[in-house]
């Protein structure tokens, strides 16, 4: 099966859902977040703040490289890599990409209490949900499956994911 990489907006339990996922698979876990962070030896807040969105996604996208190329990961991947077509593109190439969605209202009672997340540090975090989820909806759907995970455990969650993979593995064989 190679690599599964799980996309998705924040709040819609990428990083929960990669860790059980990895646990399931047996495979080992890497997040683009956190290589970013090694790398460049700041949080993801202190980035943007410091250095703004274009050069983080540049770094991103670089750390998106490095991870698309390991054997056997499930890479929880950060809301905005789904923006780079590149990116995409190199986490296709061993394996599939799920995307994990939720409603607005959902997605906005996980991440309030969280003010480290640079994109939602605005007047309105509700009204930047709903338009950020929108301008990005056309990204995620290049996803090979997608599950939302509004009414969802991450149980639930990881055994649909679990069921599509079993099914492209018949696919191929």
């Amino acid at each position: 099966m190679g690599n599964v990489a799980i996309v998705g907006f924040m709040g819609t339990g990428k990083s929960v859902v990669a860790l059980a996922l990895t646990e399931k698979l047996h495979k080992s876990y890497v997040s683009t977040d956190d290589l970013i962070v090694m790398k460049e030896d700041k949080s993801i807040h202190d980035i943007f703040k410091e250095k703004g969105e274009p050069y983080f996604r540049k770094v991103e996208s670089e750390m998106v490289k490095k991870a698309s190329e390991m054997e056997n990961v499930v890479i929880d991947c950060g809301g905005g890599v789904v923006l780079k077509e590149e990116n995409v593109k190199n986490l296709k190439k061993k394996g599939p990409v799920v995307s994990l969605s939720a409603s607005p209202s959902v997605i906005y009672e996980r991440v309030k209490g969280h003010r480290h997340r640079p994109l939602l540090n605005v007047d309105d975090p509700k009204e930047a949900i709903s338009r950020l989820l929108k301008e990005r909806e056309a990204f995620y759907a290049q996803a090979d499956f997608n599950v939302d995970t509004s009414e969802l455990s991450v149980h639930e969650v990881v055994a649909k994911i679990c069921t599509f993979l079993e099914g492209k593995d018949r696919g191929r064989a």
